[in-house]
């Protein structure tokens, strides 16, 4: 038995999600225990900076290294306070905050980049002496790789705390070529697949993405599926702060969604958005889903002079339609159960319209299977810091586009 922390601040900024776990066994034989799990609201000013840092704001490298450490700082208190009343954990997993994200480009993209296959042909060769030389080909300004940056340094949640820390998850499966999203479905697979039960697991964060999990049976895990289906709280999340001027800054329930009426000319002119048609795998954020698309989407509703309940029930609609669309495009076959988790899996007005627009198939949140719905992100991270101490790959490549599994984040050591 390990016992970990996973730490993970989502797409929506709205805090820290904290889990203290015991994980034991490795992959088929996993089981994770829920010793608590925790919320931990960032400090107005830092929030502000970094949602500022995710809409693009420019900002000098001195400000981005005060964030940078700031996130640390609070990653490491969130750390220190989810202990209290226990044994002290021995390993943390540190997501960190996400503030930019760049998918890789297709191949055939912008400049004719292709895929990674062939940019690492392009940019890597041997010298006389067999060694591998690198091509100036590599520092050209049209990469096709990914981006992806996630703040809150790991080396610094390590010294802190003095628990071994593992962070940068994303950078070993983009550097392939890969997406470096979403990284949960392998954990997905090993803590919720059903011996005979096809499932998608949803998560309702910022933005939402799936995993696919067929029956545990015939080289099944070759037949995992995942990508980010769309936005979800994020755009919601926005759309309520400025409809209340700041006064709000989330929907709860889904009340006040509910009492509106979705326009449905407005979702089928947004679901004609090119990601959503994009074929798996792919990945997204803020950069797409942010600031500057609800104000297109607020002026596409003028012309219907909708109320603001009509507005958020129609945003929602859209989450709830991307989703929609996602499965019956590009899953090999319909799950036989949905299980949501995050935070949008307590919008029960958004779980509701699912559940209506798939009426065969059950829509319940992972809790209902024993898996907390509210922590699971920070206890997928809990357990690919374990994974990554183990020598276990943490990436899925169908999930991510990557070529190959590779093991996934940056270890920071402390002696003991």
């Amino acid at each position: 038995m390990t016992r970990v922390i996973g730490l993970i601040s989502g797409t929506s900024v709205d805090g820290i999600d904290a889990a203290l776990v015991d994980i034991y066994g490795r992959e088929l034989d996993l089981k994770v225990e829920l010793l608590a799990g925790e919320t931990y609201p960032y400090a107005a000013g830092l929030k502000e900076k970094i949602l500022a840092v995710c809409a693009g704001e420019a900002i000098s490298m001195a400000e981005l290294a005060q964030i940078d450490d700031a996130i640390a700082f609070a990653f490491a208190e969130a750390a220190q306070n989810i202990q209290a009343n226990h044994q002290p954990a021995t390993l943390i997993g540190s997501h960190g905050q996400t503030v930019y994200h760049r998918p890789p480009e297709k191949a055939g993209g912008a400049e004719g980049a292709g895929g990674a296959g062939e940019q690492g042909s392009r940019g890597v060769g041997k010298n006389t002496e067999g060694r591998k030389t690198f091509h100036s080909s590599l520092l050209t300004p049209h990469s096709p790789l990914g981006y992806s940056l996630q703040l809150g340094r790991g080396a610094l949640i390590a010294h802190l705390t003095g628990i071994t820390t593992v962070s940068n998850f994303r950078v070993a499966d983009i550097a392939i070529g890969g997406h470096g999203a979403p990284l949960v479905p392998r954990v997905d697979a090993f803590l919720l697949s059903h011996p005979e039960e096809g499932r998608c697991v949803q998560n309702l964060g910022g933005i939402g993405n799936v995993a696919y999990i067929p029956p545990r049976r015939d080289d099944w895990l070759a037949k995992i599926r995942g990508w980010d289906t769309g936005p979800a709280n994020s755009l919601l999340d926005l759309a309520v702060q400025h409809l209340t001027a700041g006064a709000k800054t989330y929907d709860e329930n889904g009340t006040w969604a509910a009492s509106g009426t979705p326009c449905y000319p407005l979702v089928e002119q947004w679901l004609s958005q090119d990601y959503f048609h994009l074929p798996p795998p792919k990945s997204t954020g803020r950069e797409l889903f942010g600031v500057a698309y609800l104000h297109e989407c607020l002026k596409d509703a003028e012309a219907y002079q909708l109320s603001p309940a009509d507005i958020l029930a129609t945003l929602t609609e859209l989450t709830v339609a991307s989703i929609v669309h996602s499965y019956q495009t590009f899953l090999p076959q319909m799950p036989q159960r949905i299980l949501l988790c995050g935070g949008g899996s307590r919008n029960l007005y958004l779980k509701q319209r699912l559940q209506t627009l798939l009426p065969s198939v059950p829509v319940c949140t992972t809790d209902e299977v024993g898996l907390n719905a509210d922590f699971k992100e920070a206890i997928a991270f809990a357990v690919l810091a374990y994974w990554r101490q183990l020598g276990i790959p943490g990436n899925l490549p169908a999930a991510t586009g990557a070529p190959i599994e590779v093991l996934l984040g940056e270890i920071h050591g402390i002696l003991r």
